[in-house]
């Protein structure tokens, strides 16, 4: 099956939104967040979400749709690609506002913009679980393997270059979920 790789990824990066969600909540109730939390949400957003698992989907997966007559300049490619942009973007201002929060305490530009990132996010794996992942496995069920195999590749390779694993991310995906429960009693 040519997404379930993609599909584990988006099962990290749920928890991961989820963790963010309680995170705002936290916020606005004026609880000050350590830096334990908040860095993590970052490196997840920057170097997992973007890094390893965009990468899967842009060096991989859209292409194989493209060679399955899939178009890269509309349609569904082309609306991932445009999600993916805005994902980076929302995540450096993330980035910026959280360094600034634990420099500063001031936090209505960081609940904004996790705000901003937990929603976006929340409705591109909406629609790539709902639509596009549906497409893929009905139009890729003759490359499959292949697929998956170059998902393998490119994630191990993209999380190579950050320096960790994926089991470091699911780690840190299980203590960010700890510490978040923790602050919230």
């Amino acid at each position: 099956m040519s997404t379930a790789s993609l599909r584990r990824d988006h099962d990290l990066i749920e928890k991961v939104i989820k963790a963010m969600e309680s995170t705002i909540q936290l916020l606005n109730d004026g609880k000050q967040i350590p830096e334990s939390i908040l860095l993590p949400v970052i490196d997840f957003s920057k170097n997992f979400t973007d890094v390893c698992h965009h990468s899967k989907e842009e060096n991989s997966l859209f292409p194989a749709l493209e060679q399955a007559g899939l178009p890269h300049d509309m349609g569904p490619i082309a609306m991932m690609l445009l999600d993916h942009k805005r994902s980076r973007e929302i995540g450096k201002e993330m980035e910026d506002s959280a360094n600034d929060y634990i420099s500063s305490g001031k936090s209505a530009k960081l609940i904004s913009d996790m705000q901003q990132y937990t929603e976006h996010i929340t409705e591109h794996l909406w629609k790539e679980n709902n639509k596009l992942f549906m497409m893929a496995e009905a139009r890729l069920q003759y490359v499959s393997k292949k697929v998956d195999k170059e998902l393998n590749d490119i994630e191990e390779l993209k999380l190579q270059e950050t320096g960790k694993t994926r089991e470091h991310y699911e780690k840190l995906v299980e203590t960010l979920t700890q510490d978040v429960s923790k602050s919230r009693n």
